[in-house]
């Protein structure tokens, strides 16, 4: 049910636009993802994100398996209907939990065995099951199990690692075939900084045709110019005619980096984390409203900002409700920061399509880094 356009190229970079099209609507591309891990962006509202301009979001599978569960979101009538989202959502697998959670779970060839981080109890995960549960939740876009190693690792464990992602992607491949109606399956590149086994998993994830693919196992611990390096590297091995996303980054120099590499989606908490913690995002640079020389500042986050925030609100009173603990401090900078996103994003495509993104990058970081 997925399909992806390739509409333009940008002449002096590999940036590209495009379109997806899924059972819930079309996607501009490049396109941010705002990450909704437990069936909700965190403080803010699906009105919200939909009035600022959010295509689409992804959840993850893990979380929703462990809370609410499959049978209440199947009872909803799938997870858009459970969380009032009628755009597009892709679902990580939980791929990421076998990584970030590592004293938490078992490797095995069958499948990984975790214990919850909530109250202990074991479950076991199969590449299987993963796709099982993801079609109950009704994702567009799934992701199917894999392993995201550690940074950094020996070559001989992420030798081994690929190969486990990859003979898992090939029984999700299988079960998807089998059951998968109205989503989608990409495939997950693994092969952490060694570029012949991110060649190598490339070579064989495409051999089984997924809908899309994902470069996974990047920014977890590599300094910038070696994510930058192998984003680059990976994403020139994948089929143009198929969409690319980067799973996980993360700041906008990163998103523009990755752009400029031919990056169709992005997903990452930074604008809300960090919104949550006081940090807004504006073309000048991240400003952290908490400090004090903002307790008289009676403007907007950003002037030349149209978010809900700004519209409404000001520096010096945000600061206030943060030196309060007042919840609304988090809201409004959580909005504002996926608003900026949405539209260094909307930016980014109006640049490629007019062949001046290399121009915009440079420009946008200048201003941002200055």
């Amino acid at each position: 049910m997925l399909k992806f356009t390739l509409e333009h190229k940008d002449a002096a970079s590999r940036a590209r636009c495009g379109k997806i099209v899924t059972a819930h609507g079309e996607v501009a591309t490049p396109v941010f993802m705002p990450v909704a891990t437990q069936a909700t962006v965190k403080t803010l509202t699906t009105e919200e994100l939909v009035a600022s301009g959010v295509e689409m979001l992804i959840s993850n599978a893990y979380h929703l398996y462990l809370r609410p569960g499959g049978e209440i979101i199947e009872k909803a009538g799938g997870l858009h209907k459970f969380m009032n989202w009628p755009r597009p959502i892709t679902t990580d697998s939980g791929g990421f939990q076998v990584f970030s959670l590592a004293e938490l779970r078992k490797i095995e060839e069958e499948g990984v065995t975790f214990q919850s981080h909530i109250d202990g109890s074991r479950h076991f995960f199969t590449p299987e099951s993963v796709v099982d549960f993801q079609l109950v939740l009704g994702s567009d876009i799934i992701m199917p199990l894999d392993e995201c190693v550690h940074y950094p690792a020996t070559r001989d464990y992420v030798e081994d690692s690929v190969d486990l992602t990859l003979r898992w992607a090939g029984r999700s491949k299988k079960r998807f075939m089998e059951k998968g109606k109205d989503s989608a399956l990409f495939g997950i590149i693994q092969g952490s900084t060694y570029k012949p086994l991110r060649k190598k998993c490339c070579e064989e994830m495409v051999s089984m045709d997924m809908d899309g693919y994902a470069l996974g196992g990047i920014g977890v611990g590599e300094p910038v110019e070696l994510i930058n390096e192998i984003t680059d590297y990976t994403a020139a091995l994948l089929p143009e005619g198929k969409p690319r996303y980067l799973m996980g980054v993360g700041t906008p120099p990163d998103v523009l980096e990755a752009v400029s590499c031919g990056i169709d989606m992005f997903d990452c908490v930074v604008p809300t984390r960090n919104g949550r913690n006081g940090q807004a995002f504006t073309a000048s640079g991240e400003v952290q409203l908490r400090n004090a020389p903002f307790k008289e500042d009676f403007g907007p986050i950003e002037r030349a900002c149209g978010c809900f925030t700004c519209r409404n609100y000001t520096r010096g009173y945000i600061r206030h409700l943060f030196n309060t603990d007042e919840l609304l401090g988090l809201r409004l900078v959580s909005l504002h920061n996926v608003y900026f996103y949405v539209k260094l994003i909307q930016a980014c495509r109006e640049a490629i399509r007019g062949d001046r993104f290399s121009s915009f990058k440079k420009e946008f970081l200048g201003a941002y880094t200055s």
